[in-house]
């Protein structure tokens, strides 16, 4: 029987998260549960991948976080991109681009 989600390969996770930030700031879980809903369920992140995925992010200065409240007014770091991260994102989408192309050639091969 066929997974119905599927493991993340390296380097995907910070992909999503960048581009999840590029529509604006939002806190850990909505980031999670966003990519969820996009993918359909087919990509779900866990929660210590997440997490650690958003401060290695922040480390690097790809993404800048603040303290706020949620939706249901609970006490939640958000998430922003920064000047840096989005110039990232772009570099990475552009490489993403090329390597699923270069696989899709393989595996269309007739």
């Amino acid at each position: 029987m066929a997974k119905d989600t599927l493991d993340l390969m390296q380097g995907t996770v910070a992909v999503l998260i960048l581009k999840t930030l590029s529509w604006g700031p939002r806190h850990g879980y909505d980031v999670s549960r966003w990519i969820k809903s996009q993918t359909e369920g087919v990509l779900e992140l866990e929660d210590a991948a997440l997490y650690q995925a958003l401060h290695r992010l922040e480390k690097k200065g790809w993404i800048a976080a603040e303290w706020g409240l949620s939706e249901n007014k609970r006490r939640a770091r958000f998430y922003q991109l920064t000047d840096e991260g989005r110039g990232q994102l772009q570099a990475e989408v552009s490489t993403w681009r090329r390597y699923a192309e270069a696989v899709f050639k393989v595996i269309e091969t007739a």
